[in-house]
């Protein structure tokens, strides 16, 4: 038999690799957990980086389509400043039209108005010329007298305006006033001396109308008074031939000494 202090030794070394063995284990067990809490902690902070790059994309789209929006939202707001101001000026442009279109009505009326009452003047202007004509000094009879008819023709054209008829007459009336602030000689056929014949005509203005025949034989002067042509003397004539060289401006203007008739106060 073994001494029994043998064994207790065996027993002894035993229990303490058990022991030491347990130890290992205890130390190798929290070891593992802790391994496997890390790798679960990476895994975890893995999966919050994922989730905040997908978070931050998020806020990134966001942050773009907000400011698109906001872009937009300035843009349509200058465009509405734009289309207001337009609008305000497109609303006082109508209003101007409307008065002026109100205007234009009323001047139409009246215009209307006017050319019912000035047709009728016009002819009576017409009526007071012609007559004017008939008993004044009988020069370029033809030609006034033609002025006169051709605005009767006028008057009575529907292709020319009033204004331009009323435009004509005063023309007309501003041809004969013209008359008398001008001198000017012409060829006509008158009776002298019992036969007809072309004589040189002198105008001067309204005051004195004579003729001389185109030898120089015969002068004379309209004698408004008379209603005819009365003959002058030799002294006359020279003064007469004078004037038609004035006249012709074959000669410088000079002073004139030709017998005037006298005035008359029951002219029109």
């Amino acid at each position: 038999m073994m001494p029994r202090m043998n064994f207790s030794i065996i027993n002894t070394f035993a229990w303490r690799a058990t022991a030491a063995v347990a130890l290992l284990l205890m130390t190798a067990a929290p070891s593992s957990r802790a391994a496997d809490t890390l790798e679960k902690s990476l895994q975890l902070g893995q999966d919050n980086n994922r989730q905040e790059q997908r978070t931050q994309k998020r806020i990134d789209d966001i942050s773009d389509r907000t400011r698109a929006m906001l872009e937009e939202y300035q843009q349509l707001s200058r465009e509405h400043e734009a289309l207001k101001v337009y609008n305000d000026q497109l609303e006082r442009i109508v209003h101007s039209q409307e008065a002026e279109k109100t205007s234009l009505h009323s001047q139409l009326e009246d215009i209307e108005l006017t050319q019912r009452e000035i047709m009728p003047l016009m002819l009576r202007m017409i009526d007071r010329l012609e007559s004017f004509i008939a008993s004044d000094s009988p020069f370029l009879m033809n030609e006034r007298s033609q002025r006169v008819r051709g605005l009767r023709d006028l008057l009575d054209r529907a292709d020319v305006t009033v204004a331009e008829k009323y435009r004509r007459v005063l023309e007309a009336y501003q041809v004969e006033l013209d008359y008398g602030r001008t001198i000017e000689t012409y060829q006509d056929e008158l009776e002298v001396a019992g036969s007809r014949r072309i004589v040189d005509i002198l105008r001067v203005g309204r005051i004195g109308l004579y003729y001389q025949t185109l030898n120089g034989s015969d002068s004379g002067y309209w004698d408004r008074a008379a209603g005819d042509w009365m003959p002058l003397d030799g002294g006359d004539r020279l003064a007469i031939r004078q004037g038609l060289r004035v006249a012709r401006q074959a000669v410088a203007p000079e002073l004139l000494r030709l017998r005037v008739p006298a005035p008359t106060a029951d002219r029109p």
